[in-house]
C-alpha cells in the first residue's frame, strides 16, 4: 500500500524548496528596484519556506548519516551532469536559447565539481582538519582555494564567497 503521507511530505518539501528560491529571486529584484520593504518581506518568506521544507524532509525520514548523505549528493550531482543537463542543453541549443545554454552549461560543469568534492569528503570523512570552500556567485562552482578567476564562468576570484 502506498504511503500517501510520505508522498505528501516529499511533495511539500519540493514545493517549499521551490518557493524559497522563487522568493529569493523576487527579493533580489525588489532590492535592485529600491523596494527595500518588499525585498525584506520576500527574504523573510524565503527563510520561512526553508524552515517548512527542512521539517518536511526530516519528518519524511530523508536525512541519513553524513556518509549516506554524501553518497546521495554524489548520486544526485552525477545524475544532473550526466543525464539531466545534457538533454536540457541539447534542447536549448536546438531552440537557439543562448541564455539557457549558458545557465545549463554553468550548472552542468559546476555539478561535476560538486560530485568530485562530495566524493573527496566521503573518502576523508574522518578528517578533522578544517577545510574551506569558495563559491562562485555566478555559476555555482565551488573551489577549495580562492582562484584568480572561476574556471567555469571566468568571474574574478575576489567575488567568491568563503565557507
Amino acid at each position: 500500500m502506498e504511503n500517501k503521507t510520505l508522498k505528501n511530505l516529499m511533495e511539500a518539501f519540493a514545493g517549499e524548496s521551490q518557493a524559497n528560491r522563487k522568493y529569493l529571486a523576487y527579493s533580489k529584484k525588489a532590492e535592485a528596484e529600491g523596494n527595500t520593504n518588499a525585498a525584506k518581506l520576500f527574504k523573510a518568506a524565503a527563510d520561512a519556506e526553508t524552515i517548512h521544507a527542512l521539517k518536511h524532509f526530516e519528518v519524511a525520514g530523508q536525512i541519513g548519516s553524513t556518509a549516506d548523505n554524501l553518497k546521495d549528493g554524489i548520486e544526485g550531482e552525477t545524475y544532473e551532469f550526466e543525464e539531466m543537463y545534457p538533454g536540457f542543453l541539447e534542447t536549448a541549443e536546438a531552440e537557439g536559447n543562448k541564455a539557457a545554454v549558458r545557465t545549463f552549461t554553468y550548472a552542468m560543469e559546476a555539478e561535476k565539481v560538486h560530485a568530485k568534492l562530495y566524493k573527496e569528503a566521503l573518502e576523508n570523512i574522518d578528517q578533522k582538519e578544517e577545510v574551506f570552500y569558495y563559491l562562485c556567485p555566478i555559476c555555482g562552482n565551488i573551489e577549495k582555494a580562492m582562484p584568480e578567476k572561476c574556471n567555469i564562468c571566468g568571474v574574478d576570484g575576489s567575488k567568491f564567497i568563503k565557507y
